[in-house]
């Protein structure tokens, strides 16, 4: 029997949670629910050859790939169009880390929300791009 068998919800704290939410809706497209979260159901994909892998990973406590952020976490959120999405997140005044960064597993880049929490966007390579996880 598997003890684990996948991520249930990442929670954590905010010094404004209803400001947070709201910001998160107007960028990210973040909806809430009647309970304030975001439920993503993988299951209903539209596509199934997109991947939708969720990775638990572990970073050194001094690890300064979390920078300009003190938080002690980073969350990485699946996009579409990374190009398009860091445009519109520019426009609107979002700061948006110059740097992207690609792999034969996708595209990454960086932005910070307004209580400091680096947030990663990941846009995953295609099929053929991507290697089996072992």
């Amino acid at each position: 029997m598997k003890r684990v068998v996948g991520i249930g919800g990442i929670f954590f704290k905010a010094a404004d949670p209803d400001k947070l939410r709201a910001w998160y809706r107007e960028h990210l497209g973040m909806e809430p629910d009647p309970y304030g979260g975001v439920v993503f159901d993988s299951n209903a994909s539209e596509d199934p050859t997109k991947p939708a892998q969720t990775v638990w990973s572990l970073f050194p406590s001094d690890t300064k790939y979390f920078n300009p952020s003190s938080a002690a976490f980073m969350i990485n959120y699946r996009v579409e169009d990374l190009d398009k999405l860091l445009q519109q997140l520019r426009s609107e005044g979002v700061g948006v880390d110059d740097r992207v960064e690609e792999y034969e597993y996708g595209r990454f880049a960086w932005i910070m929300d307004p209580e400091g929490n680096r947030i990663e966007l990941w846009e995953p390579g295609t099929p053929s791009q991507r290697k089996p996880r072992q």
